[in-house]
Order: structure tokens, then C-alpha cells, then sequence
């Protein structure tokens, strides 16, 4: 009921098409009443009485019951299509926003493929309820009013015998119901498990193919497929189910019915066309009944799905998590780490440890260590994508968990080595922190981040489209898109992750180019394993387990002949005596 009662929030946002769809679906079924109705003189008058003005008449009547009928059974399944549909459209728009703002430590312990799954799946179960099942309820059950209307207006004693199968049929919709509604959640769970498989095969499909591993891909997705199939052929074997069950009960309170008011008939007690119309009436009210149980089988899956929608849209997300409103101004000091501790989530050990760390305004630090030294975490730190479990990191003395995320986002400047493009132009991917820049700013930021020369060789130049994450263009060149990006916003402060490390010496040559264009009179963090990488780098902050443990220039480490020395001599392959 919860789950409905906010579902109905949504739908009142067009409360005016949503009442002249019951003013419609009320029209409907007291014209199909009419029909019932109309048995009776049609039996009496014509084919017993042989009365010729009838003859004339009703026909005339039940051409215009169904014209008018038409016009409204018309009017009632727009009106609710545009309300469930719209409905939909603004919980899906929810769901992707929300899913924008929830933390990346979300996103870390969930697949994205079973996020897509709820996203597309599970709100298109709910556009079923909301626009097919709202309908069927609306109409169905004033029909089955209009038509218990008909049944005690011609006798209400043989009314009385045929509604005792209606609770009856009430509570094997109600238990049915509820079986399906459980196996709806672990049917849609299992859509979202065979997405996953999906995607990951599609996103990895040169390694499976250069590791001649389809048939294992195709025996993964078979068993997720096959999961599925079996939860979805226990909804079936329930829905089923209860059809028959009501379709016995219907047959028995039919033959009851024949029975009593047969003889009826017999003792002149009812007129064959009052019968006849009290059958036809009756045969219309279980209409509706077998079709809001086909409703309540949706009506089920829809719910099962809302559910898993609302839980993600009520999780905490990253606007409601901010405990300051303060507007962060530009960086001019120095931003400080101070005591900085973090531990993931279901981890024994921290990432981090007592970091105690200050970079002055414009200075350019890396960060280097073994994998797993905590280099990105703490990289992470910095835009919040994690909040730190202990100590605080300050820009100019101001923590920056008591300003807002848009102005402090807004001053960072981010280039990993996954670069992340969107199968969009050139000139969108570059202007895509800045979409009110100009053609010339675009051109000049690509220019420093030399680009342009690659661009206008592209069959379009910078209205080319690049295809999913850029797959039409080298490593690069990707990557010297994502720091024209970054040239293009202009932030003063850059957080470089691994920016090089999967080009070859061609391309890094290039790309450090452009990056030393980039770092110009800027707060700058080099996370890097590359060490030739970071030699001119202002500082070097060796991380040992979450911990620093040596920091100064290249020089002077590699004198001191500690961890930087020893990580310098893998990488170069000097002898250590």
C-alpha cells in the first residue's frame, strides 16, 4: 500500500486527465450495463410480444450505445496511457538523476548492469501498472458495478446466489497475488544478473575474442538466462493457476444460476427476457473479474519492481550527505591533508593511515608507491568521491566538507587513465565541462593540448562523432581530448591518475607535452607508477600501505636510498649493491 500510495503521488501530478479518464471509465461501463439491459426487451418485446415499434427502435438504440461507448472507451485509454506514460517518464528521470548523485562507493559495490536493469527494466514493469493496469481497474471495476447494477435491478434474490463467488474469487487473487509479487523481485534480480553478463561481454569483447572464450561468455549468459526462465515460468505456472481456479469458480456459480433461474422461468416467476438479460449481465460482471486478475498479475510485477525503484531513490545521495552550504572561493594557499585516515567498506585495514600532507598553490606534487600504497585513494579524497573516516582535508583552511560539491568539483580538473568519452562530437566532448564555450576557445584549448592537427584530419573535423568512449580514435588521441577537456575548464586545481600509463613512448611523448601545458600555474596532484613520469615534478610523496614514508625532490630520494631508490631501480633496472 506504501508503495502504491506513492506511486499515486506521481499520478496526481495530472490529477485533471486523470479524472476525466474516470469520468470516461465511469461512461464506459454504465454503456455496457446498457447492453445487458437492453437483452431484456429485445427477448420480451420483439421475439415474444412481436412488437414492431421496438423492432424499430432498438436496433437505432444499440447502434448508439456502442457509438457513444467507442467515443468514450476512446477518451479513457488516452488519458490514462498520457498519465501512466508521463508517470513513468518522471520516475525514470528520478532514478537516473539520483543515480548520478549517489556516491561513488555505491557504484563500487554495484554492477552497473543490474543498475541499467532497474533503470529500463523494472520502471517499464511499472509503465505497464500505471498505464494498461490503471486502465483495466478504472474500467473493469465500474463495469463489474455497472453490471451488478443490471443483475439486482432485474432480481435480487438470484443476485444474491451469483455474488457469493466474488469473495471467493477475492482471495485467490489476493494469495495468488502475493506468490507472484515475490517471484517478480527474483525474476527481475535475475534480468539484471544476465545484463551484467551482457554487458561485460560487450565492453570486453576483444579480450574474448583474443582469448577464444566465447563459448565460456555464452555458457555464463546460458545460465543467467536460465534463471531466469525458470523464475519466470513459476510466475506463469501461478498466474495459471489462478485463472483456472476462477474460471471453476465462474462455471459453478453459472450452473447454479441456470439452474435456479430456470426454474424460475418454469413456475412464470421471471420472464424468459428478464432471465436472459440477468445471464448476459451476469456473463459481463465475470468478465471484468478474470480481467483484474490478469491486472493483479501485472499489478504484482509492477509492484515488485517499485519496490526496488523507491529503495534506490530514497538511498542517501551525495546533496543530501553535504553538511555545509558554504560556497568554496579559489584555492590561494595551500591544500592540506590533515590526519587523513579512510578505510573501505567490508575491508579489515585502512587505505589510509595519518596522512599529514600540504600542497602550496600552485605546486606541483606526485604521489608514487607500489599498487595498493593508497596513491588513487587519496587522489579521491580530494573531489569527495569518498569521505575521509578520520582527520579532514582543508583548502585555504576551510574543510572542504563544509562547502558545497558544485563549488568544490568546480575547481578540480580530473585525468586518469580511463579516459571517459561520449559517443558524441569532438567538440562536445571537449567543450563538455564548459558547454558555453565558443568554437575558438574549444579550437585553442585542443591546441594546447595538441589536438587540433588530429581533429581537423577526422572526416568532420570537430563535428565528428566518435563512437562509445571513443573507440574510433588511438589511445592518444583520447587521451589528449580529455586534457584539452581539462584546459578548456580552466581549474585550478588537476589531479592527474596514471595519465600516461597506457600509451606507448610515441604517444606519451605527446601527451606530456600537452600536460606540462596543462599544469601551468596550477595546484597540481601526478598520482603516478611511472617514475620517469614525475621527475620534474616540484615534490615526491612516497606511499607505503597507506602511509607516507619518504617525500622530497628526485634527487634527494634517490640519495637517501630508500623505498623511491629501490622502486627507481625496478623500473630502470640499476644493479643495488
Amino acid at each position: 500500500m506504501k508503495v502504491w500510495l506513492r506511486l499515486l503521488r506521481y499520478l496526481l501530478q495530472y490529477r485533471v486527465r486523470l479524472l476525466a479518464a474516470f469520468v470516461c471509465s465511469g461512461l464506459v461501463a454504465a454503456l455496457t450495463g446498457a447492453y445487458a439491459w437492453l437483452v431484456r426487451p429485445a427477448l420480451d418485446g420483439i421475439f415474444i410480444s412481436k412488437d414492431q415499434t421496438l423492432l424499430m427502435v432498438l436496433p437505432l438504440a444499440l447502434l448508439a450505445v456502442a457509438t457513444l461507448k467507442a467515443v468514450f472507451s476512446y477518451g479513457q485509454s488516452y488519458l490514462m496511457q498520457y498519465v501512466g506514460n508521463h508517470t513513468v517518464k518522471t520516475v525514470r528521470q528520478d532514478l537516473f538523476c539520483q543515480l548520478m548523485r549517489l556516491p561513488v562507493g555505491f557504484h563500487d559495490a554495484n554492477t552497473s548492469g543490474r543498475l541499467m536493469s532497474c533503470v529500463i527494466n523494472d520502471v517499464s514493469l511499472m509503465s505497464n501498472a500505471s498505464a494498461g493496469v490503471l486502465k483495466d481497474i478504472f474500467q473493469q471495476g465500474l463495469t463489474f458495478l455497472a453490471m451488478m447494477g443490471v443483475i439486482f435491478y432485474q432480481n435480487w434474490m438470484l443476485a444474491t446466489m451469483s455474488v457469493i463467488v466474488v469473495p471467493l474469487s477475492a482471495v485467490i487473487i489476493l494469495r495468488m497475488g502475493d506468490r507472484l509479487r515475490r517471484l517478480a523481485t527474483v525474476g527481475q534480480e535475475r534480468v539484471g544478473d544476465m545484463v551484467s553478463v551482457l554487458q561485460e561481454m560487450l565492453l570486453g569483447v576483444r579480450i574474448v575474442k583474443v582469448f577464444v572464450r566465447e563459448d565460456a561468455e555464452a555458457q555464463r549468459f546460458e545460465a543467467r538466462n536460465r534463471l531466469y526462465v525458470q523464475a519466470t515460468m513459476k510466475a506463469l505456472q501461478v498466474s495459471s493457476l489462478a485463472s483456472s481456479h476462477l474460471e471453476v469458480i465462474g462455471v459453478a456459480g453459472v450452473a447454479a444460476i441456470i439452474w435456479y433461474g430456470g426454474y424460475l422461468v418454469t413456475q412464470d416467476a421471471m420472464t424468459p427476457g428478464a432471465f436472459f438479460s440477468f445471464l448476459t449481465a451476469m456473463f459481463m460482471a465475470y468478465t471484468p473479474i478474470r480481467r483484474l486478475s490478469g491486472a493483479n498479475n501485472i499489478i504484482q510485477q509492477a509492484l515488485a519492481a517499485a519496490e526496488r525503484v523507491f529503495a534506490l531513490l530514497d538511498l542517501e545521495n551525495e546533496g543530501e550527505h553535504e553538511r555545509g552550504g558554504s560556497e568554496l572561493a579559489p584555492i590561494r594557499r595551500a591544500l592540506t591533508f590533515r590526519h587523513v585516515t579512510f578505510q573501505y567498506e567490508n575491508t579489515d585495514h585502512p587505505a589510509l593511515h595519518g596522512i599529514d600532507l600540504e600542497i602550496t598553490c600552485g605546486e606541483i606534487v606526485a604521489l608514487v608507491g607500489s599498487s595498493g600504497s593508497g596513491k588513487t585513494t587519496l587522489g579521491s579524497l580530494v573531489p569527495r568521491f569518498y569521505e575521509p573516516t578520520g582527520g579532514a582535508i582543508l583548502i585555504d583552511g576551510q574543510d572542504i566538507r563544509d562547502c558545497t560539491l558544485r563549488s568544490l568539483r568546480g575547481q578540480i580538473g580530473l585525468v586518469s587513465q580511463d579516459t571517459v568519452l561520449f559517443d558524441e562530437t569532438v567538440r562536445y566532448n571537449i567543450a563538455y565541462g564548459r558547454a558555453e564555450a565558443t568554437d575558438e576557445q574549444v579550437v585553442a584549448a585542443a591546441t594546447a593540448a595538441y589536438a587540433h592537427k588530429f581533429i581537423e584530419r577526422l572526416p568532420d573535423g570537430y563535428r565528428t562523432v566518435i563512437g562509445e568512449n571513443g573507440v574510433k580514435l588511438s589511445g592518444g588521441q583520447r587521451q589528449r581530448l580529455a586534457i584539452a577537456r581539462a584546459i578548456l575548464r580552466n581549474p585550478p586545481i588537476l589531479i592527474l591518475d596514471e595519465a600516461t600509463s597506457a600509451l606507448d613512448s610515441e604517444s606519451e611523448q605527446v601527451v606530456q607535452m600537452a600536460l606540462a601545458n596543462l599544469m601551468q600555474n596550477r595546484t597540481t596532484l601526478v598520482i603516478a607508477h611511472r617514475l620517469s613520469t614525475v621527475q620534474n615534478a616540484h615534490r615526491i610523496v612516497v606511499l607505503d600501505r597507506g602511509r607516507i614514508v619518504e617525500s622530497g625532490s628526485h634527487e634527494a630520494l634517490l640519495q637517501r636510498g630508500g623505498l623511491y631508490k629501490r622502486l627507481h631501480a625496478m623500473q630502470f633496472q640499476d644493479v643495488l649493491e
